[in-house]
């Protein structure tokens, strides 16, 4: 099924155009860039305020072809077959894109860039900037167990890479400490209260959940794509202790966490930035929402969708002056329906990348894109992707964000081009009706266009 989107305005973005969008502040990494944050969110703002200047705010009536006459050989070789190749039959009618050259600060080309499109997975680029802003880099969740009137309460995090081995190490803890105190027999709760309802964004479709997207909670076990993920952990949880030696009488319930009770052990998670590559290699939209609600946490707000998007918006004005311009966001995933980027916006925050001074805090973004070619990640053969003729000469030379739901496909990254510098693209469709590997296919040629490859 497909789903209609409004029609995209004219072309604003023209060759060799300056991009005047905001650049942020010499206090651009680490604490700097939440320091800068905090005091940006210290007072309220109206959404409709938040958005900065348009990044590519091109004058009307300026014409393309004298922009191009500031662009190299290449650079005007590769506009030109861009021009011709966006309008390949298998991307439909509903196309957008743009290339921006990192190093000049110029935009080489531009097809109905500001175009409020569905942007798939392309949204978790935004996600993951917010997440290692306000959270920063090497943030880690932390799973609980405490004691307390003969029941151990598991105490959900947020950590989504929570595994069954590592409840089998809690449950180890634990069944110490019951000995130590002469107990033998016991309760399971767990508190996932940390994450408050709604579990289910705006524009999810009901055949995304529980295999594709898990109502989001706290407490998750491998991933599990369950209804309620927190009991399920629990019973899992349970059961390492049954095998441990311990009794385990009546159900896993759930039973928020006193004050007075007892910590018995507790579990980390890898760093956030090793979190986030997970995220973006595979494209998990589990870990994505979970990042979404711990950034509305970090922010100091309540765990929800609405308070994660707004802080998102918020980082990516205030802290990079990336234009919000057309951006809607109900989810951190990209699979909610509702939610709107155009590609001028996907491909400001990826040259936030091509950055030094924000190496520290958003190089786990470029270190996680998924590179072309690359088994086990969405850009891998396994899922058909640069392995046809004109794309192939790609392999191994293109990072970019895949993004797939029926009616939108996406795909944004950075290549080095022909002359050495980074250059960075997004293209996103809507609505297309060719098969949707077809359409992958087409992206992966444009991409390939950009790198020069496929000159």
């Amino acid at each position: 099924m497909t789903e209609m989107t409004a029609k995209t305005p004219e072309n604003t973005f023209l060759p060799a155009g300056r991009r005047r969008h905001r650049k942020p502040g010499p206090n651009g990494t680490g604490t700097g860039l939440r320091r800068a944050l905090v005091l940006a969110m210290a007072v309220p703002v109206a959404s409709a305020a938040l958005a900065g200047p348009s990044a590519f705010a091109a004058q009307k009536g300026v014409g393309a072809t004298a922009g191009a006459r500031g662009l190299d050989t290449d650079d005007r070789h590769m506009a030109k077959n861009l021009k011709t190749r966006v309008l390949d039959r298998r991307l439909g009618s509903n196309v957008s894109g743009v290339v921006l050259d990192a190093a000049s600060d110029t935009t080489v080309w531009g097809h109905n860039a500001s175009a409020a499109l569905m942007p798939a997975s392309n949204t978790k680029l935004a996600t993951s900037t917010a997440a290692l802003t306000v959270l920063g880099p090497q943030h880690r969740f932390t799973t609980k167990v405490v004691y307390g009137h003969g029941t151990l309460t598991l105490v959900g995090g947020g950590d989504r890479t929570l595994t069954t081995a590592d409840l089998a190490e809690l449950a180890k803890t634990a069944i110490a400490g019951l000995r130590a105190a002469g107990l033998t027999t016991v309760k399971v709760g767990v508190d996932d209260s940390l994450f408050p309802e709604p579990t289910l964004a705006k524009g999810w479709n009901e055949g995304y959940y529980p295999d594709t997207v898990a109502p989001v909670r706290a407490l998750v076990v491998d991933g599990h794509g369950v209804q309620d993920t927190s009991i399920d952990a629990g019973r899992v949880f349970a059961g390492q202790l049954a095998a441990g030696g311990v009794t385990v009488t009546g159900d896993v319930t759930r039973a928020a966490a006193r004050s007075t009770d007892v910590p018995v052990a507790q579990h980390t998670s890898a760093p956030l930035s090793a979190v986030v590559r997970t995220m973006l290699k595979r494209s998990d939209n589990d870990i994505a929402e979970t990042l979404l609600r711990m950034t509305a946490l970090g922010a100091g707000r309540p765990a929800t969708f609405q308070n994660g998007t707004e802080v998102v918006r918020q980082v990516l004005s205030r802290v990079y002056g990336v234009s919000l311009d057309n951006v809607k966001l109900y989810d951190g995933s990209g699979l909610s329906r509702a939610d709107r980027i155009p590609a001028a916006t996907l491909a400001q925050i990826l040259e936030l990348l091509t950055q030094p001074r924000h190496e520290h805090t958003l190089g786990a973004i470029r270190d996680g894109l998924p590179v072309s070619g690359e088994a086990g990640s969405t850009l891998g053969p396994e899922y058909g992707r640069f392995d046809d003729a004109h794309s192939v000469c790609a392999v191994g030379k293109v990072r970019a964000k895949t993004g797939t739901l029926t009616g939108a496909v996406s795909l944004s990254g950075l290549t080095r081009g022909k002359d050495g510098a980074w250059k960075v693209f997004s293209f996103v469709e809507n609505g297309a009706t060719a098969d949707p590997n077809a359409v992958k296919d087409a992206m992966d040629d444009l991409a390939a266009t950009v790198n020069g490859c496929y000159a």
